[in-house]
């Protein structure tokens, strides 16, 4: 380990020249990739070093422990140098853990859909629920949400919602959000107060830049209609809408949200390029199937992975047994412990595996 960790320090050097040379600091485009390797070796570096120092002051605790000869002063060295240990440990996880290797798709941007799935109207008040709640986790993060296409209820929920979310270290932190959310609570079209169980899935998309998936204009078929609220009442004179098919898979994408054909056009596109590029990952999941074991979860949309039992105040997410008695504040977008533990779970699965 301690070898691969100079070998990286050795990098790090290298990338801080890089850093100064005029050629890289013009292209943009190169500068951010190796601003984010020197973020992520920079850590290295610095925990690195501090584990040196540690170990450093663990040597020269035992010396004097070993040396002084007044009893008091002895232990107190005695005791420094067990205190320094546990620190020791401590940082030698935490430095196996950024050893692990980066996933190059941990700095992409994402796009979410979110669905009502089994409970009717509850279900799409829920997903109006979850959208807010990512709205909110993401506002903390500094992140920028676009709504991509939207299908409303007259109750307020939604049928179906699809967004993009772009930021650092998006998809990092929200991919574990795939699967089914279930929720426990009383309706408000409910006036018995019974609690009635509903289901959302949520699908987490990291959204493919035009380079990294290639279409062809002859692989889409492309139609265009008048573009409908609820109940199904036209809201527009003119044929916005539009419906994208793409041949060879069947994969099929609407969007009708903006009056603009050409703008509907365009962010359907980004739907269907973040589908293609989620259907090529998977295909390169199954090749690597000794990595898919150490996921938290499959990442199945059919995976129930999380309850939100309202009446006790209660978030459970099954796949890491976290059980949190603070769901009001939870759905007020304070996502940061949830997800730090299922990205710690997953790191330590790895490293269990090595």
């Amino acid at each position: 380990m301690f070898d691969k960790i100079d070998e990286i320090l050795e990098k790090y050097k290298e990338i801080e020249n890089k850093l100064s040379d005029p050629d890289i600091v013009k292209d943009q485009k190169k500068y951010r990739e190796i601003m984010q390797e020197h973020s992520h070796l920079k850590e290295i570096a610095e925990a690195s070093g501090k584990y040196k120092k540690i170990v450093q002051q663990i040597g020269e605790a035992k010396k004097i422990a070993a040396e002084e000869k007044n009893a008091e002063l002895k232990e107190m060295a005695r005791e420094e140098a067990r205190e320094l240990e546990i620190e020791k440990e401590e940082y030698l996880v935490y430095l196996k853990q950024l050893l692990i290797p980066k996933d190059p798709l941990d700095q992409k941007n994402i796009i979410m859909e979110i669905r009502a799935g089994t409970g009717g109207d509850e279900a799409a008040l829920f997903a109006a629920d979850l959208y807010r709640m990512y709205s909110k986790f993401a506002e903390t993060r500094k992140w920028k949400i676009e709504v991509l296409s939207v299908h409303e209820i007259g109750l307020g929920g939604f049928k179906e919602i699809i967004f993009s979310i772009s930021g650092k270290n998006v998809y990092e932190n929200m991919r574990y959000e795939s699967g089914v959310h279930r929720v426990q609570r009383v309706p408000e079209t409910e006036s018995g107060g019974r609690v009635h169980t509903s289901a959302v899935t949520v699908a987490v998309l990291p959204e493919a830049e035009e380079t990294d998936i290639d279409i062809s204009p002859e692989e889409l078929k492309i139609d265009v209609y008048r573009s409908s609220g609820p109940g199904g009442q036209s809201v527009n004179t003119t044929d916005s809408a539009v419906r994208i098919t793409h041949l060879p898979t069947g994969l099929v994408v609407t969007c009708q949200d903006e009056k603009s054909q050409i703008k509907n056009k365009a962010k359907a596109l980004r739907v269907l390029r973040a589908r293609l590029y989620e259907l090529e990952e998977e295909k390169k999941q199954k090749e690597r199937s000794e990595a898919r074991k150490t996921q938290v979860g499959t990442g199945d949309r059919s995976e129930r992975i999380r309850t939100y039992n309202f009446p006790q105040n209660r978030l459970t997410d099954h796949r890491i047994n976290l059980t949190l008695y603070k769901l009001e504040i939870i759905m007020e977008g304070d996502l940061t412990e949830t997800l730090e533990a299922l990205k710690y779970n997953a790191r330590e699965k790895v490293l269990q595996k090595s």
